[in-house]
């Protein structure tokens, strides 16, 4: 009744309230028996092998098995689905995994048995440090009743509840785009919930605000409700303030079908009509399974704590299987001797399949998908490639990118823009932020690769300097240059979008997205950096750790506005110590450093940068893609480096041209550290004082060298703060034998780059016999809670102390 669209409740009505649904024939019982044997006995067989083994097992819902699998069967066989992508928590995970995904049984009791033997590495092989078993994803193509084929492909998820939901809503919308399906019908996305979790994480209403928006709907999900009527220890009245677990799904008008999981032919219809209203209508739909959980949260919890009443009833109650064999029995629609044979069978194979997992060894890598072949894991060298351009593409793509259609009136600010960096492209010369962004994703278009750029405001841009989207001021209609790079170019090759005033959800998607396939540029802007931490399970959860525990690349780029010009404790820093400390590269350990064949960058979890240059983003941004392995790059994206009259670079610096100053003896490439900008020798006596830095601290830096005349100070930027650039410093460090080392920062002592970069410092000086940590001479904010000033005389006045310590005649001696 919360449905306001007449033609969707008429649908629901006609299948619901005017008909008795039609029995089940011998053969799709026989079906429906079979499967949910398969459901009942694979919980037992673990339970009887691994009696103290944490399982999450399904007992109480095991009608959920038969439910998915005949959601499939209709979903491939009638309404043309090819590919599914599952999201599910740790309850039943490993029944789906083992009789609905059908990964092989072998290797599911080998996992159970101590572990996967590792890959041979002369194959390939990169184990990772792994997550237990409940966690793991897998993907693999099975038949269906009907004769089809179907891929399957259930996503790696930590134990944070619920965060998987937005990953696989964006995997599947990936599928989509790269399978032209358009009509939304060949890929569908399956999210399997808790009742506690469905209706207590903020992120299943983020996720469900997503689907009906045009670059982020998969015309439609299927949620599936495991309700146990219990969240762990907690009661339905302490866990939710509705009377149903799913009435946050009202809010989208989407049908909720309650069903008994104790009538398994129920499930498997509700689960029909499921995939019949998404084919149908391509919005989302909930089938909520009201059953319950027959042990504690885990095999080895004791539920009589909490819950003694419920579970006296539990103990008492037969389980589904039971019901369903008396019940076909009774009426005559199927023989003893038939479930008898169908039960012998299974335990039959259930036995067979564990005697084989004591040998089981795996022979692939399946964390690859076909858009992945020939892309390196951590233990195998990819060479650096140069990312600079031929001159006359620049020229071109500069060309399209800055040029409107003659019957398109811009705001007169917005034609300002646009000849303005018209005047950039033909002079070669001021090139800015925003136009070397563009430069990079044209580049990359018309190299042929898909990009994305989603988030709070970015088709405009938080700071009003992008506009890759202009509207007619006459008619209001949307003109983006950039998705005229090339003749006939496909409707989403690029997609900038504005996203809902979500970041966990909508960092998640992009996550997804760009796990599909690494031909693809993905992009995540926050509308300032501190906002990123709304999503602090991806970062955490996902995007610093997946490749280790799951073996999953992506090379998803995060900006994040950063840098303290007075704006207050919210937006100001994008908190780059969080990043730094989540990044896993040894402190005091000098990673091999070949020019060529860099190792150190392929091992470390991500990258963290902090840009100052238009020319080193064009650069950092190209390099996601010109490389065989993928890395997520974090961003500290600047503001009001924006518009600085300083922050700007030559055409020549982002070509592949031999001479210009963007080519050193390498080619053309982004620079993790960039040298003093004085032309200095390979050595410098002289020079009493070398400044590191990073970000726009720098302009200011050199803005007060300039005023104090301080020829003896050299100032380098870190560019790349992780992984860190041991050579580079090292080679700063011969060139001045006497200087003094400091590192300048605009954050506070406890935050920033300070406690990342001074032990790798230390590190790099040691090995050259310059001193150690302690020698690193700290120039910046003393400690603090909050991450600046909110009033703006003081922010002056502690910018301006810190620029004229750092640049100070007498030696830094004092820490702060």
């Amino acid at each position: 009744m919360h449905i306001s669209d007449r033609d969707q409740c008429n649908w629901l009505r006609e299948r619901i309230e005017k008909q008795t649904p039609e029995p089940y024939s011998h053969d799709r019982r026989m079906v429906i028996l079979d499967r949910l044997m398969w459901s009942t006995n694979f919980e037992s067989f673990l339970a009887q092998k691994w009696t103290a083994a944490k399982r999450f097992g399904l007992e109480g819902c095991e009608t959920l098995i038969p439910g998915m699998k005949e959601l499939i069967d209709r979903a491939a066989d009638i309404n043309g689905t090819e590919n599914i992508v599952i999201g599910m928590p740790h309850r039943g995970r490993l029944n789906v995994l083992a009789n609905v995904v059908r990964k092989p049984l072998r290797q599911i009791f080998s996992e159970f048995s101590g572990g996967i033997k590792p890959v041979d590495e002369s194959e390939g092989g990169y184990t990772g440090s792994g997550d237990v078993k409940y966690h793991l994803g897998t993907s693999y193509d099975r038949p269906t009743r009907g004769g089809n084929r179907i891929h399957l492909s259930l996503v790696a998820n930590p134990s944070h509840l619920e965060a998987v939901n937005p990953v696989v809503v964006g995997k599947t919308r990936a599928k989509q785009y790269y399978s032209h399906d358009t009509d939304r019908k060949k890929n569908l996305a399956i999210l399997l919930h808790g009742d506690g979790s469905f209706s207590g994480q903020g992120v299943v209403y983020e996720t469900f605000h997503l689907s009906d928006l045009p670059n982020y709907t998969t015309g439609g999900t299927i949620h599936i409700v495991v309700n146990n009527q219990v969240a762990f220890t907690t009661d339905p009245k302490s866990s939710r303030s509705s009377p149903y677990c799913t009435d946050v799904a009202k809010a989208l008008n989407a049908p909720i079908f309650h069903v008994n999981g104790d009538d398994v032919e129920a499930v498997v219809h509700a689960c029909e009509l499921a995939a019949d209203w998404r084919a149908q209508f391509k919005k989302d739909v909930v089938v909520d399974i009201v059953c319950y959980r027959r042990f504690g949260h885990n095999e080895i919890d004791e539920p009589f704590f909490t819950q003694p009443l419920m579970y006296q009833v539990i103990k008492s109650h037969p389980p589904s299987l039971e019901l369903y064999q008396k019940q076909l029995i009774e009426s005559g629609s199927i023989q003893k001797e038939e479930i008898q044979t169908a039960q012998k069978r299974v335990m039959d194979i259930l036995n067979e399949e564990f005697a084989n997992s004591k040998d089981y060894v795996p022979q692939r890598r399946d964390w690859l998908s076909a858009f992945w072949a020939g892309f390196k894991g951590p233990e195998q060298l990819s060479r650096i490639r140069n990312t600079g351009v031929n001159p006359e593409i620049l020229k071109n793509v500069g060309q399209s990118i800055t040029t409107l259609p003659p019957t398109f009136t811009p705001h007169k600010a917005i034609k300002r823009i646009y000849d303005q960096r018209k005047q950039m492209i033909e002079t070669g010369e001021g090139v800015d932020w925003a136009t070397a962004e563009a430069l990079a994703f044209a580049t990359l278009l018309v190299e042929g690769n898909h990009v994305r750029l989603s988030g709070q405001d970015v088709e405009r841009g938080t700071f009003s300097h992008r506009h890759s989207v202009v509207h007619d001021q006459k008619t209001g209609q949307k003109y983006c240059p950039l998705d005229h790079m090339l003749m006939n170019q496909g409707e989403e090759m690029f997609t900038v979008s504005n996203s809902s005033l979500s970041e966990f959800g909508v960092l998640g998607f992009e996550l997804g997205y760009s796990m599909e396939n690494p031909n693809s540029l993905v992009c995540w802007e926050a509308q300032f950096g501190d906002f990123a931490n709304g999503a602090q399970v991806i970062f955490d959860q996902f995007l610093s750790s997946g490749e280790s525990k799951w073996l999953r690349q992506t090379g998803l780029v995060v900006l994040l506005p950063h840098g303290y010009d007075g704006q207050g404790p919210e937006h100001s820093s994008a908190r780059l110590e969080r990043f730094l400390q989540m990044s896993d590269d040894n402190p005091f350990v000098i990673p091999e450093m070949d020019s060529t064949l860099r190792k150190q960058i392929q091992e470390s979890n991500w990258q963290v940068v902090n840009v100052t240059t238009p020319a080193n983003y064009f650069h950092v941004l190209r390099r996601q893609i010109h490389r065989d392995f993928r890395k997520p790059l974090v961003v500290m994206s600047p503001k009001n480096l924006l518009r600085h009259h300083l922050c700007k670079s030559n055409l020549s610096e982002f070509d592949d041209v031999q001479g210009h100053p963007g080519f050193d003896k390498q080619g053309t490439r982004f620079k993790r550290l960039i040298k003093d900008q004085n032309d200095h020798s390979s050595r410098e006596e002289g020079i009493r004082r070398l400044i590191l830095c990073s970000g726009k601290v720098y302009y200011e830096l050199d803005e007060e060298r300039k005023r104090v005349k301080g020829e003896d100070v050299a100032i380098c930027r870190v560019e790349q703060l992780c992984p860190f650039p041991y050579d580079l410093f090292q080679r700063e460090l011969n060139r001045y034998p006497n200087a003094e080392i400091v590192w300048c920062q605009e954050e506070p002592m406890n935050m920033g780059g300070y406690t990342y970069v001074s032990p790798r410092m230390g590190t790099a000086m040691s090995k050259l016999g310059r001193g150690k940590f302690e020698d690193v001479k700290y120039v910046g904010r003393p400690p603090s809670a909050a991450t600046a000033t909110g009033f703006g005389s003081l922010h002056v006045q502690e910018q301006k102390e810190l620029i004229q310590k750092a640049l100070q005649s007498a030696p830094i001696n004092t820490p702060l």
